[in-house]
């Protein structure tokens, strides 16, 4: 049997640490809870620190974000902390906030009303999506992480478009993907499930989990030993919480029924969390999302679509769009029944929204260049109206 240790933490209403130790709303430092070592703290991290940090600054986890303020975990303990006015004059976009998973440089001294954030060390990894079809504005669900698990159930039929996309997602993102199949004692033919997602999920680990078995959860463990950081990236009622929970052998996580006939469910997680794994490392459980918008990176969608890429290096021409172009291997290879129609469908749509995530991106960072500048330039004539330079 599994039997792991959490963070003792739990963040429900009252937020809590431990049986008996509320946190309280004006951020008091809090204690029995892991060295940041258990966190994955190390060299590369203290480097960073240093260039980083003021002299009267501590290292910290972000364990859990909510809107305006953090959860971090720092060596004298748990505290609410919200980001630093100098933090937020110097961030030039919103998703380079801290959020779940990021390392930051934060004043935690007993003599501040509020600890504070100050700096957000350079991510290693960051999963993010676009915040919609219409926005450019970016979100980060979850920093400095190893492995990506795209958690899907195989009781319904698997959802392979969805899953094309979290991967190319989570390639995007700098970690390794690994797809969880769950509910695999649902599944009429679990075998013929798994072998119609490894068709698409080319150069990944492919796993089938009943995610309330110990044993089959344990899976899991290897992917985040040594104070590795996995994120689990799935549709509500894929079983994450159901898995994280038998790793643990407790009932931490609130898991509801789904509905039979599409294997849907309600949002149980309502945040992205910090969750420690005795004996192993470190696992962060998000909401199901419902959209995922692509951000412009084209890198992630060539690692999803390897086989599509390598079949079109043979193409005649090198800006070939594998439409109607004379000699083109990816139409030869639909034809032959070597590439599905409906993959290369999925490629071409993920490949127009990445264009348009770009060209939107760059337009927002043209207009926020223009404000910037329209900034300076009013300060400036403001000075010299008041000082009579002319």
């Amino acid at each position: 049997m599994l039997h792991r240790r959490c963070i003792p933490i739990s963040w429900r209403n009252p937020l809590v640490i431990g049986d008996d130790q509320p946190l309280t709303d004006h951020g008091a430092i809090l204690t029995n809870v892991p060295g940041l070592e258990e966190l994955g703290w190390g060299p590369h991290w203290q480097a960073l620190f240093e260039l980083l940090a003021a002299a009267d600054s501590t290292p910290a986890r972000v364990v859990r974000g909510d809107r305006g303020s953090s959860l971090v975990a720092a060596p004298s303990g748990v505290v609410r902390a919200k980001p630093s006015v100098r933090l937020l004059k110097t961030t030039g976009d919103p998703a380079d906030l801290p959020v779940v998973g990021d390392w930051v440089a934060a004043r935690t001294s007993s003599e501040l009303e509020v600890p504070l954030i100050d700096a957000v060390l350079d991510r290693k990894s960051a999963i993010v999506r676009g915040e919609s079809v219409r926005s450019s504005n970016r979100q980060v669900l979850a920093a400095n992480i190893d492995t990506v698990f795209v958690v899907e159930p195989v009781a319904v039929t698997p959802n392979l478009r969805r899953i094309e996309r979290e991967l190319a997602l989570a390639w995007s993102s700098g970690a390794i993907p690994v797809v969880v199949l769950t509910k695999a004692d649902l599944s009429s033919d679990p075998g013929e499930a798994r072998a119609t997602v490894v068709s698409v999920a080319l150069g990944v680990e492919v796993l089938l989990a009943n995610s309330l078995e110990p044993e089959s959860a344990g899976q899991l463990l290897p992917y985040i030993s040594n104070q590795r950081t996995a994120v689990l990236l799935g549709p509500s009622g894929a079983g994450k919480s159901t898995l994280i929970n038998t790793l643990l052998g407790a009932q931490r996580q609130t898991t509801r029924d789904v509905r039979e006939t599409d294997g849907r469910g309600r949002h149980t997680t309502v945040s992205r969390e910090l969750i420690t794994i005795d004996g192993g490392g470190i696992i962060i459980d998000t909401p199901g999302l419902r959209a995922l918008a692509l951000t412009g990176s084209e890198a992630g969608i060539a690692s999803a679509f390897a086989d599509v890429v390598e079949i079109a290096s043979s193409c005649r021409y090198r800006d070939c769009r594998h439409r109607d172009e004379p000699g083109c291997a990816v139409r030869a290879a639909i034809e032959s029944g070597t590439i599905p129609a409906e993959r290369l469908a999925s490629f071409h749509k993920l490949l127009r929204e990445s264009e348009v995530a770009a060209m939107k991106t760059d337009a927002r960072l043209r207009n926020e260049e223009k404000r910037k500048w329209k900034i300076i330039t009013k300060a400036a004539m403001d000075f010299h109206k008041r000082t009579g330079r002319g």
